[in-house]
């Protein structure tokens, strides 16, 4: 089944007669009768893209749309590599190997014993880290129940209902209770409420260092700590996952005093989003793992016939080494001094926005930028108008800021959120300001104008 619309009025593509061969049009759902011109095709397909948003005044994604022409060049000259012939291509293998080990360090995984390596892998993404993740946390709790003696049928998941919809699909592709907690009074999960979920058929609960919805960082310290107390109160060991998917990339550099990742004994595994605040382009994750312990044995895959014997553990199988290539660029391109001035502007901008649209009146605040470089804010009354409306309008300067409900727990709360990234500035930000008045001015005197008619 296709999730894309089909129109049968509109099944060709009319090309420019001054570029297309004499071909005349392309048809859309099949293949043509014919090859090609290739400055023709690269033309109208190019045209079609023309009808994409500008990606630097993308506000909704948080993936990374800027990187150096130096970054940009080294993936151009790897895209014919496969980061899983590791036989084939041993360097760009002993990149990923070194990119794991940074990321260990810097988020402070024991040290392995005899000087191996950390236990850790790239994926296409932190959603795919996160189902790694998952299957890991699934694995060991069953191992645990079957050694016991006890009953594997009914596994669940806690997590608040803010987590990135990656962790439900994990739950119905596993066969997992997604215990999505609802929101109380915070835009997170809290540990009080961590720990009231968990029984004896959880595997583990998921903290988001991070929240899609508005920027905020879970309290994964407290958590620990409640879950901790849970042990030692019912017997039941609760793992703990952080999902660092954007605060991965920030909290090391901007919140050192922040304890959330492997400092904490309850936290067994972390993943995170090099295409995020990793500053590489899509789509590059990682998912890193306390100690061998916690990565069971039997979910890793011994690889024969790629010219040796190659232990893989990931749902893709061939896959670009260029995404790989570019993060080991950046991090030793920047290092750590350089990953804290970038993610402090972009927090300096959120923060310059959040002022800004505080001044514009008619919205509340929910976050101002100071964790992740996000704010999410809402109309403090509603005047005829909605943040639907507003997002609609500032599409008409180009800016794409989305509009969306929050999580069940404050489902009655519509709000408007803006990621700000590497490569956004103060002058973008202040144009956005500025354009977001004319938008306001012009929504709060259309209302004004329809009510006045009304009466």
């Amino acid at each position: 089944m296709s999730l894309h619309k089909h129109h049968p009025q509109h099944d060709a593509i009319v090309l420019d007669p001054a570029f297309d061969g004499g071909v005349g049009s392309i048809p859309k759902h099949r293949l043509p009768r014919g090859t090609q011109d290739a400055d023709a095709a690269q033309r109208f397909v190019r045209d079609e893209l023309m009808l994409d948003g500008n990606a630097r005044q993308n506000l909704a994604t948080f993936v990374t749309t800027w990187m150096e022409p130096q970054a940009a060049a080294l993936m151009q000259e790897s895209l014919e590599k496969n980061i899983i012939d590791k036989d084939e291509y041993p360097q760009s293998a002993e990149i990923e190997r070194r990119c794991v080990n940074i990321l260990a360090n810097l988020w402070n995984a024991p040290a392995p014993t005899g000087g191996a390596d950390a236990v850790g892998c790239s994926t296409t993404g932190s959603s795919e880290a996160a189902m790694l993740a998952g299957m890991a946390l699934k694995w060991r709790w069953r191992a645990r129940r079957e050694a016991a003696g006890l009953d594997t049928a009914k596994p669940n998941l806690v997590m608040g209902a803010n987590v990135q919809v990656c962790w439900e699909k994990f739950a119905r592709y596993w066969d997992v209770e997604a215990r999505l907690v609802p929101l109380d009074g915070a835009t997170h999960l809290t540990a009080a409420q961590a720990a009231a979920a968990c029984d004896e058929n959880t595997i583990g609960v998921v903290a988001v260092l991070g929240s899609t919805f508005d920027g905020s960082y879970e309290p994964v310290a407290e958590m620990a700590a409640a879950l901790d107390e849970l042990q030692s109160r019912t017997g039941l060991d609760v793992p703990l996952h952080v999902d660092a998917a954007s605060g991965g990339f920030v909290a090391p550099f901007l919140d050192p005093e922040l304890v959330w990742d492997f400092r904490l004994d309850r936290v067994k595994s972390i993943n995170s989003s090099g295409h995020k605040y990793g500053l590489v382009y899509p789509g590059v994750g990682w998912v890193l793992w306390r100690s061998t312990e916690d990565l069971p044995k039997d979910l890793i895959f011994s690889v024969d016939y790629l010219g040796g014997s190659m232990p893989t553990f990931a749902l893709n199988f061939s896959r670009p080494a260029a995404q790989v290539i570019a993060q080991y660029y950046v991090l030793v391109r920047y290092g750590f001094d350089g990953y804290r001035r970038i993610q402090q502007r972009s927090r300096d901008i959120a923060g310059a926005i959040a002022d800004g649209v505080g001044r514009l009146g008619p919205f509340t605040l929910l976050s101002r930028g100071d964790e992740l470089p996000v704010l999410a804010f809402k109309l403090t009354a509603p005047d005829g108008w909605s943040v639907y409306d507003l997002s609609h309008e500032l599409r008409s300067f180009g800016w794409i800021v989305p509009a969306y409900p929050m999580p069940e727990g404050m489902a009655d709360v519509d709000v408007l959120r803006v990621v700000v990234r590497n490569g956004f500035t103060f002058d973008l930000a202040e144009s956005l300001l500025v354009d977001m008045g004319k938008c306001v001015d012009r929504l709060s005197g259309a209302a004004k104008r329809a009510v006045a008619f009304h009466h």
